[in-house]
């Protein structure tokens, strides 16, 4: 018996092929050393006193990773007290002021610092500028968690906020007065190095670190973003809305001419951004997992075909010790 007739394309057609999308992906990109640190304190802190351990504002600056480890029995809060007395409490890596330790200890809590050691050492800093007799001018962002930690290691009124050049031109200081700036560790480094200026040219005899407090990730991201942002169309970068560092890197590219958006994940890319684009740059912020990298480029694959290139602007091999009470 004949099989039934099936009609077959005709000779010399094949399917449409999908147009190619250029990926130029950053690097260094996502977690950072602090970041891996403060990650890994999480998730020993709760191996070693049991769950739930409480963490005192999101450890990091990424819905992903708060996720994760509220699934492996962490509990976010805001403030100490809704911490029950002699509870397990992790402090986040952006920093706390000096009253949250000393509450936690008078509270009998067990209590874990997490703050990422290159936030740790702007705050000694502060410390010792305070004891040399200056006032600090703090380059900051205004409710950032990292500001709010940095200006509580010192007494109340012996520290300056500015966020932008008119602010510093806005500052009245007696010509006389013993000054010193510290910042950020996670600022742009172009608008940082124009405060500074601003700071610099109005007041002269003011001190400055020995080395900048924008920490090495942070620069190296911006680096990296200003590597692949002349190439691309378009500029996707992985990172949460409150993650200073993340928008920073949207700023970086915007600065150079080339469009960027935020996105925290693959589901929130609109297919619509692409039309147009045939070369997409692609990073992520300190708080970002490389998971959600590869996540994105399995998304775009969806769409069209992908051609990956790395673009490698430096090394990154910092890794920070773990506190002494998680380490056998």
């Amino acid at each position: 018996m004949n099989a039934p007739f099936q009609e077959r394309p005709a000779t010399g057609e094949a399917p449409a092929a999908r147009p190619l999308l250029t990926l130029l992906i950053a690097a260094p990109r996502g977690f950072c050393a602090g970041v891996d640190r403060a990650i890994e304190i999480v998730e020993r802190a709760i191996e070693r006193y049991g769950a739930p351990v409480y963490v005192r504002h999101e450890i990091v600056h990424n819905k992903y990773v708060v996720d994760s480890l509220k699934a492996q029995g962490a509990i976010f809060v805001e403030e100490l007290d809704e911490v029950p007395d002699g509870a397990p409490v992790v402090f986040s890596a952006h920093g706390v002021p000096k009253s949250v330790p000393v509450e936690a200890t008078r509270r009998e809590m067990l209590w874990v610092d997490a703050t990422c050691p290159l936030v740790s050492k702007v705050h000694r800093q502060a410390e010792r500028q305070i004891e040399a007799g200056r006032h600090i001018v703090f380059v900051g962002h205004r409710g950032h968690p990292e500001v709010i930690g940095t200006m509580g290691q010192v007494p109340e009124g012996s520290i300056t906020l500015v966020e932008t050049v008119e602010d510093v031109a806005a500052l009245e200081f007696a010509a006389d007065e013993p000054l010193a700036f510290l910042t950020q560790t996670t600022l742009s480094v172009d608008d940082t190095r124009e405060i500074v200026a601003a700071l610099e040219a109005k007041f002269p005899h003011i001190v400055g670190p020995k080395a900048e407090d924008i920490c090495y990730a942070t620069s190296n991201r911006q680096a990296a973003v200003k590597a692949i942002a002349p190439g691309s169309d378009l500029v996707l970068v992985i990172g949460a809305p409150n993650s200073s560092n993340s928008l920073r890197l949207v700023e970086v590219a915007e600065r150079m001419g080339t469009d960027a958006r935020l996105i925290q994940r693959a589901s929130d890319i609109d297919p619509a951004w692409l039309d147009g684009v045939g070369t997409l740059g692609l990073t992520a912020g300190a708080s970002a997992p490389e998971s959600l990298v590869r996540e994105v480029v399995a998304q775009l694959s969806q769409w069209r075909d992908i051609e990956e290139h790395t673009i490698v602007s430096a090394e990154e091999k910092m890794v920070f010790k773990l506190p002494r009470q998680l380490v056998d």
